[in-house]
């Protein structure tokens, strides 16, 4: 029998994403790949499968999803997230989990993410990951592109996501701690390329500016809203490559941040470039939120890659069991987990 996700509610924008497609740029194909590669090494990670595998990355809101398997083990990571599993379609209560660890379900065991917090993204792994055809060696979806992922597209209702396992393994569930996911108050930058666009004044103006996340933000690019950065020489430029983080400033003179599913070239100046350490980062920021960037030297930029790959490769440290309480849903029936016992029931952990 195989084994599927059916999906009741898809979500804002859930997609199939891992580390990307690299390698395809000079023929017009983008990157692409997870908004916050380490939340999705850290989802990958505590359900124990390779950190580049496929997973669901959730914009905002989350889906909803039916287990139609033995059993799954899943994982959340990223932004925090109201987030119940239900034990049929038909029931109102639930128990509700938290991120940044797994937990195995049941055939019929819904589960239901709501709104997220304190960022923009998060990722729900499957243990095994998703039977899907790369296509270039990805797994990621390019929608505008048209390939990749789930019938290259976000999920919609009645979606019938195949899994490569069709049991969980036997193990305890795992927590992850200690890794901060926050989005960032300040994204380190090099100036450059075009900074010979600008008038230093406004390249001065630039740094000392508060910017907010714009609404026509999507993930291919972040669109700043804040005080116009005037160009000195016009703003348009012979189109060349796009870098990963690269910030053109258009003829309205509000910034774009260029994230992973940016175009392979452009023709607005670039006023500063956002440095790779901290494109995770700013991935997570949601719309409204408040920043400002910070010029940092080359030396420095490589320094904060160095660690950033030191906290990555930490991330298997951090993980530990989960106790086992309240909060345990690893074992069925779901009332059992509960304490129910001659009829009485601690319903502290519940939610409507």
């Amino acid at each position: 029998m195989t084994a599927l996700l059916r999906v009741v509610q898809p979500g804002l924008l859930t997609t199939i994403q891992d580390l990307g497609r690299a390698g395809y740029q000079s023929l017009g194909i983008t990157v692409g790949g997870a908004l916050d590669p380490v939340g999705l090494r850290a989802a990958n990670a505590l359900v124990g499968n390779a950190a580049g595998a496929g997973a669901l990355e959730v914009l905002y809101f989350g889906p909803t999803m039916v287990v139609e398997a033995d059993d799954v083990r899943m994982s959340f990571a990223g932004a925090g997230a109201a987030i119940d599993i239900l034990p049929d379609e038909r029931a109102t209560v639930g128990m509700r989990l938290e991120t940044m660890r797994s937990v195995r379900l049941r055939r019929g065991d819904v589960v239901r993410i709501g709104s997220l917090s304190g960022g923009a993204v998060l990722y729900v792994a499957v243990e095994g990951g998703f039977r899907i055809e790369p296509v270039l060696g990805s797994v990621a979806t390019d929608i505008r592109g048209g390939i990749g992922g789930w019938q290259a597209r976000a999920l919609i209702a009645g979606d019938r996501l195949p899994l490569c396992r069709t049991q969980a393994s036997e193990r305890d569930e795992w927590r992850l701690e200690g890794l901060n996911l926050a989005p960032p108050s300040r994204v380190r930058v090099i100036a450059g390329p075009q900074t010979d666009y600008f008038a230093e004044s406004e390249i001065t103006a630039f740094f000392e500016s508060q910017y907010v996340v714009g609404s026509g933000s999507n993930r291919q690019g972040m669109r700043l809203e804040g005080r116009p950065i005037a160009h000195a020489r016009g703003y348009n430029i012979t189109s060349d490559g796009i870098a990963p983080g690269s910030i053109q400033v258009p003829g309205n003179g509000q910034p774009i941040a260029m994230l992973a599913e940016r175009q392979t070239t452009g023709g607005y100046p670039k006023i500063a470039t956002v440095i790779s350490a901290d494109l995770p980062a700013l991935g997570r920021l949601p719309i409204g939120a408040k920043f400002r960037f910070a010029p940092v030297t080359i030396e420095a930029a490589q320094a904060a890659r160095r660690e950033l790959f030191a906290e990555i490769a930490r991330i298997q440290e951090r993980i530990g069991p989960v106790v086992r309480g309240a909060d345990s849903i690893d074992v069925a029936p779901l009332l059992y987990d509960y304490n129910l016992i001659s009829g009485v029931v601690d319903a502290s952990n519940w939610v409507m």
